[in-house]
C-alpha cells in the first residue's frame, strides 16, 4: 500500500509538472507582430521623405507623387515653392500636399508640407539636406520632427552615398499611440544616379533604429548584414521595400525578423518570431 501510494504521488506530480509546463509554454507563446508592423511604417515614411527630397533637389519637381503628371498644374498634389535666399549659405523647397487628404502616385495619402533646405548641389559631395515636415500626413498618420542627409560623394563602386539621421515621431491614424522613431541609416544609389528619370532609379539601405512603439515597448532595431533594403522606384515598387531584412527587438520580448521578400514588388513581408512565421501585410 506504501509503494501504491508513492507511485500515486509521482504520478501526480508528473502531471502537475506537464500540465504547469503546458501552461506557460501558451502563456509564453508569442504571435505580436503589431510592434514589427510599425517598424516597417517608420522605415517607409523616413525613407519616402528621402524619396521626396531627392526628387524635388533634382527635377524641381516631384511629378513621381502627383496624382497625374498631364495635370500637374491643376493636381492639389505636390505644388512647390522655392526661396533661393534662406540663408547665405541655404536654399529652401517647400512642398505642399494641400490641406486635404491627397492621393499620391505611390498610392499613399498624404496633406501638409514638407520643408527642405539644401547647402548645395543635391549630387554635390557634402551638400547638406534638411527634411522638416510640417503638419504633414501619411495615410492620416501625423508625423512630427526632422531628419538630416549628407551627401558623402562616390564609393569605391562609383556610387553616391547618403549619410541619413532622423528623429521624428508618428501619431498613428486610429489613435492607438504614437511612435518614438530615432534612425541611422545609410543609402546607396544603385542605378539611375545617371538620367532625369525618376522611375530607374533603385536604392539600397543599412543602418539602425531606436524609439518606442505605439504601446510604450521601447525597441531596438538594425537591418540584417548583408541584406540591405532595396527600394525600387518603377511604377507599382515603389510604395513599398522589395528585399532585405531587419532584426527588430521589443524590450522584454525575443528578436522578430521582418523579411520584405526576395524582389516581389508586393505589399507582403514576413515576421519570424521564435521560428514561427506570420505574413502581414505592410501600410
Amino acid at each position: 500500500m506504501k509503494k501504491l501510494s508513492h507511485i500515486l504521488i509521482l504520478g501526480l506530480s508528473l502531471t502537475l509538472t506537464f500540465s504547469s509546463c503546458q501552461k506557460k509554454q501558451i502563456k509564453e507563446e508569442d504571435t505580436d507582430t503589431q510592434s514589427a508592423a510599425e517598424s516597417s511604417l517608420a522605415t517607409s515614411i523616413d525613407n519616402d521623405m528621402n524619396n521626396i527630397a531627392d526628387e524635388a533637389g533634382r527635377n524641381k519637381s516631384v511629378s513621381s507623387f502627383k496624382t497625374s503628371e498631364a495635370s500637374a498644374i491643376l493636381s492639389s498634389c505636390a505644388t512647390l515653392h522655392f526661396d533661393t535666399l534662406i540663408s547665405s549659405n541655404a536654399d529652401s523647397i517647400t512642398v505642399n500636399f494641400g490641406n486635404s487628404n491627397c492621393l499620391c502616385n505611390d498610392g499613399r495619402y498624404r496633406r501638409g508640407k514638407l520643408l527642405i533646405v539644401y547647402t548645395g548641389k543635391y549630387r554635390d559631395s557634402l551638400t547638406t539636406i534638411t527634411v522638416t515636415p510640417l503638419n504633414y500626413y501619411v495615410n492620416d498618420n501625423k508625423v512630427s520632427g526632422s531628419k538630416t542627409v549628407k551627401n558623402l560623394g562616390h564609393n569605391a563602386q562609383g556610387r553616391l552615398v547618403y549619410d541619413i539621421s532622423a528623429n521624428f515621431s508618428i501619431l498613428k491614424a486610429d489613435n492607438s499611440g504614437t511612435i518614438q522613431w530615432v534612425g541611422t541609416r545609410q543609402r546607396e544609389w544603385l542605378a539611375g544616379e545617371n538620367t532625369l528619370l525618376w522611375i530607374d532609379d533603385k536604392y539600397s539601405i543599412t543602418g539602425s533604429a531606436s524609439g518606442t512603439n505605439a504601446n510604450g515597448r521601447s525597441f531596438t532595431s538594425s537591418i540584417t548584414s548583408g541584406k540591405p533594403l532595396i527600394r525600387d522606384m518603377s511604377i507599382g515598387c515603389r510604395k513599398h521595400f522589395i528585399s532585405g531584412e531587419i532584426k527588430h527587438t521589443p524590450q522584454g520580448k525575443p528578436t522578430r525578423i521582418i523579411d520584405f521578400g526576395n524582389g516581389t514588388c508586393d505589399d507582403q513581408a514576413t515576421v519570424t518570431i521564435n521560428a514561427n512565421t506570420y505574413t502581414i501585410t505592410l501600410p
